[in-house]
Formats: structure tokens, sequence, C-alpha cells
């Protein structure tokens, strides 16, 4: 919960998935940054570290070698190193993959340099590999939950103070599964459209004289906001505020909602608000996102909604165990029907941050 709120400076609540990406890396003594990636089998890119800047590097290398340009410019020395990368997320689907990227090779990197780099100093330098580097203006909950998140856990993330909350986050506990359906439309947050959408957030705050519209609450100070799509923006970025916020509570104490299954029931109806007012307000979504939530919720879903910044990707959806199998077929057979590629779904469990194997 929590979209585009993050580079407003406010709160987020993610988890991390079971899935991610492996960087199996090690050291050489020539100075040269070798990347291969397993899913790009006839490709290896390989480039100085000390030659590293913007622009030098680009496509899916662009992410471990920004990673590495952007230790250097913490002040980090970066030794050579020859990476092999693997991945089971899907690429394009709004579920991380390039933040995932980024923060597994920070943590191979480091340890072949022998740094010292704490998890939160090392969110802030893996986004800026994506801003500095690669060129894609995100915010920081995605290097966030690959770095910072809890096994059973959600975590509410204040970005404006970089504060954190762990909230227990365990949907098979309440007869829930937190269903990811991938609606195979792929995205890309380098377009012009998210640029966009920050650039209207940073002009509604400047209007309204904050710093960033997450300090913002109260929904009546939008009435300062001549233009209709900077209040629709800006309604979008409070309201989804005060969403990530209420789920926290919620699911931190399930007793207070008449039990588990209760503040799941409550979950559910916030992600449904959360994907109109990014519908509406945001105009973030996309065709088969809609559809895709209107159609889970009909057959039992207790609620839905895009995520991944928009413009395509995924929809997250919280669906009881006993209409796993409905929702699964209902969404598969209306794509179908309609002509579009058919989804592909994938068990979100909230799980631990990103971490050393061998």
């Amino acid at each position: 919960m929590g979209e585009h709120t993050d580079y407003n400076e406010g709160f987020v609540l993610p988890f991390a998935l079971a899935q991610g990406v492996t960087a199996t890396a090690s050291a050489r003594d020539d100075g040269l940054l070798v990347l291969r990636s397993k899913q790009v089998p006839d490709e290896q890119v390989t480039a100085a570290v000390d030659a590293l800047a913007p622009g030098s590097v680009t496509g899916w290398a662009a992410y471990p070698a920004g990673v590495a340009w952007s230790l250097r410019a913490a002040g980090y020395a970066v030794r050579g190193a020859s990476v092999d990368i693997d991945s089971d997320l899907p690429v394009g689907a709004g579920v991380s993959s390039s933040a995932a990227l980024e923060c597994s090779v920070a943590l191979a990197l480091c340890s072949l340099s022998g740094l010292s780099v704490g998890r939160p100093e090392l969110t802030r330098i893996a986004r800026r590999a994506e801003n500095d580097f690669v060129g894609a203006p995100t915010g920081i909950i995605d290097q966030s939950a690959a770095l910072l998140c809890q096994e059973g856990h959600a975590m509410l993330l204040d970005c404006g103070t970089l504060q954190v909350t762990h909230v227990p986050f365990r949907p098979s506990d309440a007869g829930v599964s937190a269903l990811i359906i991938d609606t195979r439309v792929p995205h890309a947050l380098v377009s012009g459209e998210y640029a966009a959408r920050r650039a209207e957030c940073e002009e509604a705050a400047r209007l309204l004289g904050v710093r960033a519209l997450g300090s913002v609450t109260d929904l009546g100070t939008l009435g300062e906001l001549h233009d209709p799509v900077l209040r629709r923006r800006a309604r979008h970025v409070i309201t989804d505020d005060a969403r990530a916020r209420a789920m926290a509570t919620a699911l931190a104490d399930g007793s207070a909602w008449g039990g588990e299954s209760e503040a799941f029931r409550f979950a559910g109806t916030l992600l449904t608000e959360a994907h109109v007012s990014l519908r509406d307000d945001f105009e973030v979504s996309w065709t088969e996102a809609d559809v895709t939530v209107d159609v889970a919720i009909a057959v039992g879903a207790l609620g839905a909604r895009m995520i991944g910044g928009g413009f395509g990707g995924s929809v997250l959806a919280l669906v009881p165990l006993d209409r796993m199998a409905a929702v699964r077929t209902a969404v598969t057979e209306t794509f179908v029907r309609r002509g579009w590629t058919p989804p592909e779904f994938l068990d979100a469990v909230p799980s631990a941050a990103a971490r050393q194997l061998a």
C-alpha cells in the first residue's frame, strides 16, 4: 500500500516476496565489472569500474553497473568483479525486479570489496543507481522492501524520515492468500508518464507551500489547487498515504477489528479504494488491470489493486483460500475471451529481505 507516495515523502507499506534475484560474484584484479545474466544468455557486458558514468551502460546491465557507480559516488572503493545473475521474478511485471537486481548486486559488491555499509544507507545508494544512472525517477519503496523487510511482516516506512515499523502480515493465518496477477502488459518506469506524475506532484506541493505532498493530511487543502489535474494527483497521494497507515494499524492489532479475518476484510477494502484512486485520480492504471480487479472481486476476492507504479504490470489481490481457484479461473477465462495474453499468477508470501546465501 502506498503507490507514488514514496517520492512524495509519505508512508508506504510494502512486503518482500520469496522470489527474487541471485547475484553470484567473484572478485577480479583488473578493475573490470563483468556482468552476465541467465535471462539474457547471449550477452556479456564489461566496463571498467572507475570509468562508470550515467549513460555508459544501458539496458538491463545499467542496474548492476549503476550500483557500482553509486557505491563509488558515496565514497566506497569498489573492486572489479564478475557477476552472474539469475532471477525467478518476472521482468516488467511491477514486482520490483529492478530493485531486487540492484540490491542483490549491492550486497555482493560490498562483500567482495570488504565494505561495511548499513542497510538503510544501501537502500539510498541503490535508489540513486536507479534514479541517476538508469534514469528512472522512482522513490525508495522498492529498495527498502528488498533490503529491510522481515519474514511474515509488512513494513511501514515513513519516506520523509525513513523510520521503519515492522507490522505482522500473515494472510494464511486468516485463511487468505496474497495473489499477484501478472497482466502480461509490460511497464517501464523510465517512460515519460511516470516522470510526468512526479513533476505534477512537485508542482502541487509548490503551490501548497510545502516541501512534499506527504506532509499534507487535510483534504480541505486541495481547494487551494485550481488546476483539476493537480488536485486529483494530490488527492491520491493524501488518501493513499492515509490508507497505508490505516492498513498498518489494522494488521498490527487485528483484535481491534473483530479478529484477523475482519482486519483482512478491511485491508481488502483499502486495496480496492487504492485502485480506484490510482485509476481515476492518478490515472496510471490500464485496461487489463481494471478488468482484473473487477473480475477478482466479483468472484470472491476481498479486494485488489494495481501495483508497481502503473502503465502495465500486475495486480495484487487478497483472496480467501477457498476462492483462489475461482479467481484464477475467472481472470484467465476473461483474458482469453477478450483475446489478451493469458495472465500469470504468483503467490505472494511475506518473506525476508535480501541476504547472503553462501
